[in-house]
């Protein structure tokens, strides 16, 4: 659960090249209401476009993960927040959950193949 708490700090960062680097470059993430992305380069897009929203921010925290027995694959359920401003300036925070799969490269380094977001309309502050 360590690398998705790094990864949730490297995203609140300007540091697009880190945050990238957590997924696989064939990584596949759904959001509701959302096309698929298919692979880092699309993904990379919406990181990008993200970043330009006025008062975007984004960070989740690990709930649970398990990993295979083999050791080389594993999957993380999360909860997250995302903080926009609306129409008025005023700062607005959703709140989510997701899964995400993870998978050894071949440097043993895990990486984000699967990402699945949506909103938790159920979450209280």
């Amino acid at each position: 659960m360590q690398i998705s708490r790094e990864w949730s700090k490297s995203a609140a960062t300007d540091d697009i090249e880190k945050t990238m680097s957590y997924w696989d470059d064939t990584a596949i993430f759904f959001s509701a209401g959302q096309p698929m992305l298919n692979g880092k380069n699309e993904i990379r897009g919406m990181v990008e476009r993200s970043g330009k929203i006025p008062g975007f921010k984004i960070s989740w925290e690990p709930i649970s993960v398990t990993v295979s027995e083999s050791g080389d694959m594993a999957y993380m359920i999360e909860r997250n927040q995302v903080t926009v401003n609306d129409s008025l300036g005023r700062s607005v925070t959703k709140y989510g959950k997701g899964v995400t799969i993870w998978k050894r490269d071949g440097n043993g380094t895990w990486k984000n193949v699967v990402e699945i977001a949506v909103d938790d309309p159920a979450h209280k502050q």
